[in-house]
């Protein structure tokens, strides 16, 4: 917000020069983006936080600098506008249909001759950074910039029926805002309308049918309060941000309603531009209670570390407009309308702490009182998997929660989606339902950009319509299973490589998994999987493993030959599952040799190697201490439909050294166990 400083200095006597007045400010919690010199005066930029919208008014600063400088805040001059009415002001009917959107409408009626403004009015509007159109619409502005609360005046020759009705949008209606766009209204916006149509969108813009030109003589001020959240919708939805709507969606003040109303007719009068009709109309749903706070000023020691006198205390709370009331320790705290942003005690205290000034706080700690809270387990286990996967060559990216209809389809063909209410373009329409979908554009991106090689990960929130919301860690690789090297070419990844990495993580997290196949709409057949976690109580399916379909991999230019791998692990659902999370773990090397054999079997080539492994576990003794496949041969000497694997079986005990016969008793038994249960012939 632009402040014009010898405006600035009519509310509040200010002896210091522009330079030291923002520094002040700045100490005191005002965040400066500029001084600027206009001639033998200045301006300076105010960047005001979401929280604080008294502040977006002149006179709201001004309070600021009045505390600050322990002097005193001169009121602008007001116009007496004699009784108020709830429904009617001469001519002028109001009706107020949605009092929940709309609790306060006042209006007022002027008789004007429509000009331009003096040269002061017109320079201290431009200083601001806001175009002088018009005396009437100029007041109307200079009262938004001074209080902070925004107006608008209507010609009441072109109300039909000359009334005003504040309520929803009927269906199918439209507006033509001062803009010159004809906007399609929903529902749920609030508009004023005359006895036939919207004239404005309340709190946003007004409309064109009804706009103040030269021809007018007879003006409706406007000043009312709506709800911060309609608003701020109808603003998103239109895509129309104004500079009421920018006040009313954080919230004005309820009680500057009127006082704006009085200010601007006061204006209207001041620089001739027309006479105010005695009576105006205060349309009111019921008076607000303000907040009270019991405030103990021992609190302020507990906060900030330092003893603030109570006399300080009161005085700064009083400056800044707020009731106290009572005496030390505790004062009763009545909270004004205009300061949306303070509930609490440590509200008060921050006001204490802004103007007591920030560089008086001693540069100490708090004594602790109570331990720190243990890590959150989820943290734990994000940081396990962080280390895991950067171990294994991936890097970590962070992707849109949002993302289209259309690529979650890709992945979620049927059923329903989390949909976003108001979504900023038809690329977010919906929360995704996988962290497949964000992984697969960011390999995409790689590749377009020269990278051959990809290994991707996230950890992120996924999104499922009977679910809510899923912790999930997931990752993507294309390109080489390893680097390339002068003594070999390096080979493309497979499902092997990929399932690899899925239960070396697994492992490493002390889960016991195992893989089955299964088919996914995006993965292709055969070469996809589920992620079974043991539970004591059978198996979870808790992710998935797989290739990508190419025809989805090929939409966003990667190669047809580059095959991209994905998986993705449901966290939550085997948080309680996972034990070891102090990574990394050593253990002492055996004292006992091994021993290996290695068998070859004939079985049916459509045999899942998943059952093969699980047969070789259940039979095998407890020496069995690894078992892996490492030929898998199909051709010459083969008979059709079978196919021939061979497995190592390594056998080692803690407390001794087996002997040859027992490694091959524990290899006959599972020979036989792998004939029994599958028809296998060993080689």
């Amino acid at each position: 917000m632009k402040v014009l400083v010898s405006w600035l200095r009519e509310l509040v006597d200010v002896p210091v020069p522009p330079a030291t007045l923002a520094r002040d400010l700045h100490m005191a919690g005002f965040e400066v983006a500029s001084v600027e010199p206009v001639g033998d005066d200045a301006v300076i930029d105010f960047e005001i936080t979401a929280n604080r919208p008294d502040c977006l008014g002149l006179l709201g600063l001004a309070r600021e600098v009045a505390t600050r400088y322990q002097t005193s805040l001169k009121a602008p001059a007001l116009a007496e506008l004699g009784a108020a009415d709830a429904i009617a002001a001469g001519p002028l009917r109001v009706t107020v249909e949605d009092t929940e959107r709309c609790p306060r409408y006042c209006a007022a009626i002027a008789d004007v001759t429509v000009g331009p403004s003096p040269d002061w009015l017109a320079r201290r509007l431009t200083a601001a950074g806001v175009r002088a159109i018009s005396n009437i619409v100029d007041v109307t502005n200079y009262v938004l910039l001074e209080t902070g609360h925004p107006l608008h005046a209507f010609d009441l020759a072109k109300l039909a029926g000359s009334e005003l009705r504040i309520r929803t949008a009927r269906p199918a209606e439209t507006l033509t805002t001062l803009d010159g766009v004809q906007r399609k209204l929903a529902t749920d916006m609030l508009v004023i309308a005359d006895r036939d149509r919207p004239q404005a969108l309340g709190g946003v813009m007004g409309g064109a049918d009804s706009e103040v030109t030269d021809e007018t003589t007879t003006i409706v001020l406007e000043s009312a309060w709506f709800l911060p959240g309609s608003i701020r919708r109808t603003s998103r939805r239109l895509g129309l941000s104004t500079e009421a709507s920018y006040r009313f969606e954080r919230g004005a003040d309820l009680e500057m309603a009127s006082t704006a109303l009085a200010r601007a007719c006061a204006l209207i009068e001041q620089i001739g531009a027309g006479k105010v009709r005695m009576g105006w109309v205060d349309a009111r749903a019921s008076k607000r209670e303000p907040v009270r706070i019991a405030f103990d000023l021992a609190q302020v020691r507990r906060v900030l570390g330092l003893e603030v006198e109570p006399a300080e205390v009161r005085r700064i709370l009083e400056g800044l407009g707020f009731g106290v009331d009572g005496e030390a320790p505790t004062l009763q705290v009545t909270v004004p309308s205009w300061r949306v942003d303070v509930s609490r005690d440590v509200d008060l205290v921050e006001e204490i702490a802004r103007h007591h000034g920030y560089d008086r706080l001693p540069p100490t700690f708090p004594a602790l009182t109570a331990p720190p809270p243990p890590p959150d387990r989820r943290l734990e286990i994000d940081r396990a998997v962080r280390r895991l996967a950067t171990g294994l060559g991936f890097s970590e990216a962070v992707t849109f929660s949002f993302i289209s209809e259309r690529t979650a389809r890709e992945f979620v063909p049927a059923g329903p989606l989390v949909a976003i209410t108001n979504p900023l373009s038809e690329s977010f329409a919906v929360l995704r339902p996988t962290l497949a979908a964000g992984l697969l554009d960011a390999v995409a991106h790689n590749r377009r950009h020269g990278r051959r090689d990809v290994r991707l990960f996230e950890l992120g929130t996924r999104f499922l319509p009977d679910g809510g919301e899923n912790r999930s860690f997931a990752w993507a690789w294309t390109g080489a299973a390893v680097p390339d090297h002068w003594s070999a070419r390096a080979r493309p990844i497979d499902f092997f490589d990929a399932s690899g990495v899925v239960q070396g993580i697994a492992s490493a997290l002390g889960l016991s998994i195992s893989l089955r196949a299964a088919e996914r709409p995006f993965l292709v057949p055969g070469r996809s999987a589920e992620i079974l976690a043991a539970n004591g109580n059978g198996a979870i399916v808790s992710g998935f493993v797989g290739q990508l379909r190419p025809e989805l991999a090929d939409a966003r230019d990667i190669p047809a030959q580059d095959a991209v791998f994905v998986a993705e692990i449901d966290l939550d659902a085997v948080d309680d599952l996972v034990t070891l999370l102090d990574l990394p773990r050593t253990r002492a090397l055996p004292r006992f040799p091994s021993i290996v054999r290695d068998i070859s079997i004939l079985v049916d080539d459509t045999l899942l190697a998943a059952d093969v492994r699980g047969t070789i576990q259940s039979a095998a003794p407890p020496t069995l201490v690894r078992a892996f496949e490492f030929d898998r041969y199909q051709g010459k000497g083969i008979p059709e439909g079978k196919v021939s694997l061979s497995y190592r079986l390594t056998f080692q005990a803690p407390d001794r050294t087996l002997t040859d016969a027992e490694a091959d008793a524990a290899t006959g038994a599972i020979v036989d166990a792998l004939a029994a249960a599958h028809g296998a012939v060993r080689r």
